[in-house]
């Protein structure tokens, strides 16, 4: 059978579908391109959450305030390096985690699962959270040298790392092979909701802006509407869970490789909801939304139009 298949859609033309070997390309490529851009919102949505951290609104200096001037803040204390803090560290996360949940969510395409009722929403939970487990010791690294700063405006356990490659040794040599996957139990159900939520949203959402007609069906316009109605919902769902992953992978540990702050995921939301308030657990709001936003609209736009080319080549080489 052709690896490339037509998946009829109410009002609009055919969708163009790859294989899921492509998908695991193109998706790693089109999601590290994105990060390229969003990684500084990434930097000052990580000093936010860890702001303040298991203490009472008002009882704590605030170095960063709002976006503006959190921006304002890391250039001051980094240099205009330091919105590309943890760069590296993010685009191996970005190309392990988006890798593999791509290449599961086009295997459970090719299967027809995700045609069936709620199958893109499971097909997509399923397939971030396998990302999530892979991509986890990237995502540690880079969130603890994002949070690295100079003393007068540090958030957060300072870990003190001076590289991708120093950092994943020290957390090996210290923890050993199970410490690099620690606070993977705030990561999983982290990309599980986003994931899902994004793409569900995007198919969904695209496939009714093909049939109101307003756009060319193959406008890259398409995609990107989509890709913005998209992205409010993964925000809305995923910030809790992104204030608890970052704050659960940066703490410090014992000798035993234990958290010192957090026993896990109830653990983390329970004491942020009793010490700090539930709307702490929306710390970073703004900023997440500003990298959600533009990392959603731009991952799920370059992975539409690069299916588009590649399935189009292997047409033309049919």
């Amino acid at each position: 059978m052709s690896l490339t298949q037509a998946r009829p859609a109410s009002g609009a033309e055919a969708m163009e579908t790859v294989a899921p070997a492509v998908d695991l390309v193109l998706g790693a490529s089109a999601c590290c391109l994105a990060c390229v851009f969003t990684n500084p919102l990434e930097v000052v949505k990580t000093r936010l959450q860890l702001q303040g951290e298991l203490q009472a609104r008002g009882t704590y200096p605030r170095p960063y305030r709002g976006f503006l001037g959190s921006v304002a803040a890391v250039v001051r204390a980094d240099g205009l390096c330091g919105l590309q803090k943890g760069l590296a560290a993010g685009l191996l996360y970005q190309g392990l985690m988006n890798g593999v949940r791509f290449y599961c969510y086009s295997l459970a395409g090719q299967a027809g699962l995700t045609q069936q009722p709620g199958g893109t929403v499971v097909a997509g939970a399923v397939a971030g959270a396998l990302g999530a487990f892979v991509g986890s010791p990237a995502y540690l690294v880079k969130t603890q040298l994002q949070a690295q700063t100079v003393a007068a405006m540090a958030v957060g356990h300072q870990h003190h790392h001076q590289s991708v490659l120093g950092a994943l040794e020290t957390v090996w040599r210290q923890q050993g092979l199970a410490g690099l996957w620690r606070g993977v139990g705030g990561a999983v159900p982290r990309v599980m909701v986003g994931s899902a939520a994004q793409l569900a949203t995007f198919a969904s959402a695209k496939a009714w802006v093909q049939e109101q007609q307003w756009l060319p069906e193959d406008s890259w316009l398409v995609a990107l509407a989509g890709g913005m109605i998209s992205s409010v919902a993964v925000a809305a769902v995923m910030t809790p869970f992104d204030v608890v992953s970052t704050r659960l992978y940066n703490q410090p540990v014992d000798g035993a490789g234990r958290g010192r702050l957090y026993g896990g995921l109830a653990d983390c939301l329970v004491k942020i909801w009793r010490q700090e308030g539930p709307l702490a657990l929306y710390k970073g709001l703004g900023p997440a939304y500003l990298r959600l936003g533009p990392h959603t609209i731009l991952s799920m736009l370059f992975w539409d139009e690069l299916r588009k080319l590649a399935a189009r080549g292997q047409r033309q080489g049919t």
